[in-house]
């Protein structure tokens, strides 16, 4: 019974100390945990499994803020004295140039079209000469 409360007293301790989740990709955690799960099946070397994870969470997570302070200098160059947080202006500059988070280019399921198609304008036939 003791174990039982112990175990559930701190299970809700856990979850009171834990921030809010950012809606960010990647991180130590993440990838560490999936990397120690790889590292254990391949012969069990779940320790460096969940290094090597830990490594590429930080660098994915790395780029990804990169990648949003860029995204808001450029919506700070459209609309200069807007205020908010460099995540707050990514997803702002997401938004307004239909761009997905990590990438800085639009989708490309959309066509991108440089002007109209012209009308009505056929090149000459020439085969029956």
């Amino acid at each position: 019974m003791k174990k039982l409360l112990s175990l559930s007293l701190a299970a809700v301790m856990a979850v009171g100390v834990v921030p809010a989740a950012h809606a960010e990709p990647g991180g130590c955690l993440k990838y560490g945990a999936a990397g120690a799960v790889g590292g254990h099946v391949a012969n069990h070397h779940g320790i460096l499994g969940a290094m090597g994870g830990c490594v590429t969470g930080m660098y994915v997570r790395h780029r990804y803020r990169k990648e949003s302070r860029a995204k808001a200098a450029l919506y700070d160059k459209e609309h200069p004295g807007a205020k908010g947080t460099y995540a707050e202006k990514a997803t702002a500059y997401d938004v307004e140039h239909s761009t997905q988070p990590g990438t800085m280019n639009p989708g490309t399921s959309a066509p991108q079209t440089t002007g109209p198609a012209p009308q009505g304008q056929t090149a000459p036939d020439t085969t029956h000469m």
